[in-house]
């Protein structure tokens, strides 16, 4: 008589920065992960942000070294992704890759910030006639975090966030929503006049 021993998956729930181990493909029950890497010199920069009932497939990508974290509280499950499936996260992962190295060029400062924020509205909060509304404490969008992924520091975009509320372009809805405004297309800073696409 064999004793036939099943698979199972594994399961994890992650406390917001925690390390998922990047060597193993992971569905999105709640929650949201960020993969990062580093320069030669140290510096870290974002590949990609996913959320609930994505897939993630690290194993994909041919980087060294990689850094799976929940970004925030999470669940995931181990998954054995179809060969679709393989190919969609690619596609996906290429056009946010395109993203982020397209926002990490924006200049001034405050350009890249709200760019990165209409972008992350754009894919995980909602669109409407309003603008695109986004829950900072569900994605655990902290000051600090929002500085790693863009590549600017904490303070510059304390003061970016500050002077989008004053002006106008963050609005407050609720305890933890910014609602990010439709129909403006110009950012001022003293004289200048930053092009903003919504």
């Amino acid at each position: 008589m064999t004793d036939i021993m099943t698979s199972r998956q594994l399961r994890l729930d992650l406390q917001a920065g925690a390390s998922v181990p990047s060597d193993v493909n992971w569905r999105i029950e709640e929650g949201y992960l960020r993969l990062s890497s580093w320069s030669d010199r140290g510096e870290p920069f974002t590949l990609g942000l996913w959320g609930p009932g994505e897939l993630v497939v690290p194993s994909l990508l041919a980087l060294s070294p990689l850094q799976l974290l929940a970004l925030s509280t999470a669940r995931v499950e181990e998954s054995e992704p179809s060969g679709s499936e393989r190919e969609a996260f690619l596609i996906d992962h290429g056009l946010q890759t395109a993203t982020l190295l397209r926002l990490s060029r924006s200049r001034p400062a405050e350009l890249r910030l709200f760019h990165l924020l209409l972008w992350i509205g754009e894919r995980f909060g909602r669109v409407s006639r309003r603008g695109v509304s986004l829950s900072m404490e569900d994605m655990n969008l902290t000051h600090r975090c929002l500085a790693e992924i863009s590549g600017l520091t904490r303070v510059t975009v304390t003061k970016a966030i500050s002077h989008f509320r004053q002006s106008g372009y963050l609005i407050q809805e609720g305890c933890d929503e910014l609602l990010l405004r439709e129909g403006l297309t110009q950012l001022q800073r003293g004289d200048e006049h930053l092009s903003v696409r919504l």
